[in-house]
């Protein structure tokens, strides 16, 4: 078993089992995010208290079960931001693992630790989660590829909740066939009809810095070599402020309803941002609530109407690489918020998107996403897989 150099599993012994002689994903490793239930170990969800309070899980989470049949072997739960609530990567319990792409810079949150893992050759697949960008932003800026699959599109039995209108089982790896294959395993069958046009979305390249917009020209002309050239189309005349701000009223609801009570009866101690972003959730104003429901019923109508005939979106998944250790509370807060008005589009309409590894900025790397209609998960991996052959990326 490869030591972890960089921080990614969670501390103490390492959660570790055998896949089945035989499948489609043998001679395979995969990793788990610690909100993942893995039978005879306590999930962390990367707070002591959380741990404190539960006892080991009874049963592996569906997402474990399902690898652990196709063959792959597990070899560590990996560690996350404290109960998912953040896009940096931090926990100051655990220690925040290295970003193996840019060791000075965050590796994204909140499936830091699996991102790491992957982009470090620790495991071949990792388990994350996608609520708000979970999956996408740590693969964005650790290099590697991500996918937040369709809303509902894999089981999250055995997974801890933080949003569950939002939430979802994804995961990362280092080649895009790999996560392909993994696809093939975790994904519900169908949705493989061919794609396109290729859209691209105004207002997420130019919310995207211009060095970063620059550095993605390539792997935006990868995807028109395979899918013809690209429609500029405009996605959110509102802004992407008011997709961020929808997506963070909505969603803080359901974090506080979903978790609330527990934080209630424990008064468990969180590390910077976490504990101020669960002090808003408590907070949230219902009627903010309740407008940023009513945005997303209108978002999901626009985005699916536009999608539904197999048009696929492409934009940057960051604005920019990731964040500096060195930047201040503030900074990162308003790297969150012009990231999530980006993210909040596949998040909103409940959109399968796929990040590629496509560049890098100052030695960084950025990724580029491709976002399809719900139920078209098979199909966006297999564009991916051919996009990144286009690009000359890993696939």
């Amino acid at each position: 078993m490869a030591e972890d150099s960089v921080g990614a599993f969670v501390p103490g012994e390492r959660a570790t089992r055998g896949g089945a002689p035989a499948g489609p994903l043998a001679g395979l490793t995969f990793a788990v995010k610690d909100l993942y239930d893995v039978a005879g170990v306590v999930t962390g969800y990367g707070n002591p208290d959380w741990a404190r309070t539960h006892p080991p899980a009874v049963r592996d989470a569906a997402v474990v079960s399902a690898l652990l049949g196709a063959g792959a072997a597990l070899v560590g739960k990996t560690r996350t931001v404290e109960l998912a609530y953040g896009l940096t990567g931090e926990n100051v319990w655990q220690g925040t693992p290295i970003n193996p792409a840019a060791p000075d810079r965050f590796p994204g949150g909140s499936s830091c630790g699996s991102a790491a893992a992957v982009a470090a050759g620790l495991a071949d697949i990792a388990m994350g989660s996608d609520t708000g960008g979970s999956v996408r932003i740590p693969a964005s800026y650790c290099g590697v590829f991500g996918i937040r699959p369709s809303w509902g599109a894999v089981s999250l039995v055995g997974a801890c909740p933080l949003g569950p209108s939002f939430d979802t089982a994804g995961w990362f790896a280092a080649r895009a066939a790999v996560l392909r294959r993994a696809g093939e395993v975790l994904l519900p069958p169908g949705g493989e009809a061919p794609l396109g046009p290729l859209l691209k979305v105004q207002e997420a390249w130019v919310n995207a810095e211009p060095g970063t917009a620059a550095a993605l020209a390539d792997g935006l002309a990868a995807a028109e070599a395979v899918l013809g050239p690209a429609l500029a189309v405009h996605l959110a005349p509102e802004g992407l402020d008011a997709f961020y701000e929808n997506f963070r009223c909505a969603q803080a609801e359901e974090a506080w309803t979903t978790l609330g009570p527990w934080i209630a009866a424990t008064d468990p101690a969180f590390g910077p941002g976490v504990k101020e972003r669960f002090a808003a959730a408590r907070a949230m104003d219902p009627a903010k609530a309740a407008a940023g429901r009513a945005f997303r019923r209108m978002a999901q109508a626009r985005l699916h109407a536009l999608l539904g005939g197999g048009a696929v979106l492409i934009y940057p998944t960051a604005p920019a690489p990731a964040p500096l250790l060195t930047a201040s509370q503030a900074e990162q807060n308003a790297v969150r918020e012009r990231t999530m008005g980006v993210t909040a589009i596949a998040g909103l309409g409940g959109l399968p998107e796929v990040t590629l590894p496509a560049a890098r900025v100052d030695g960084a790397p950025v990724g580029l996403s491709l976002v399809a209609a719900p139920g078209r998960d098979r199909a966006l991996l297999a564009l991916a897989e051919r996009v990144a052959a286009a690009a000359g990326l890993p696939a």
